[in-house]
């Protein structure tokens, strides 16, 4: 009897495993046991949350710190002689540099926000609006590769 009383009073111990800090699932590229979204019946609608993952967060930090670089880049290569290829933001920065850089991180803002409620929007086939924010954090980190790489050549020169 008291072998028994022991046996069933296991439900204290944590069984769950503990969650690896990078792992597959988290960016979509591995399916979870559960197939689709929960309830298949709406198959092809937006499905929204309340609450988003922590890795998620991470990257639109990342996002706006590459974001916010950028601008600092982009002024110091002007500085050095470099040319503004897009019109638009020329007119804001001939105007004002505060101007500048205010509109571009409040328009980087904005369109995270929108990415971020939309996160789990199917764009095509596998493909969800979460995979297209991977792919900006990838892009702005080229970009301010990039310009780094001719902010050391106006330095050589």
């Amino acid at each position: 009897m008291v072998n028994a009383v022991a046996i069933s009073n296991n439900r204290s111990q944590d069984r769950r495993q503990s969650t690896p800090f990078f792992c597959s699932f988290h960016l979509g590229i591995k399916a979870g046991r559960r197939i689709g979204e929960r309830r298949t019946t709406n198959r092809g609608e937006p499905v929204y949350v309340d609450c988003y993952a922590a890795h998620l967060m991470l990257c639109v930090i990342g996002i706006l710190f590459l974001s916010m670089a950028d601008a600092f880049f982009t002024l110091n290569i002007l500085a050095n002689g470099g040319k503004e290829l897009n019109w638009f933001m020329a007119v804001l920065i001939e105007d004002s540099v505060e101007k500048f850089v205010i509109f571009k991180l409040a328009l980087t803002s904005l369109a995270l926000i929108l990415l971020v409620i939309h996160h789990n929007v199917r764009l095509t086939g596998r493909m969800r609006v979460r995979h297209l924010k991977y792919m900006v954090l990838i892009g702005y980190s080229v970009l301010v590769g990039y310009e780094l790489h001719l902010l050391e050549l106006a330095a050589a020169y």
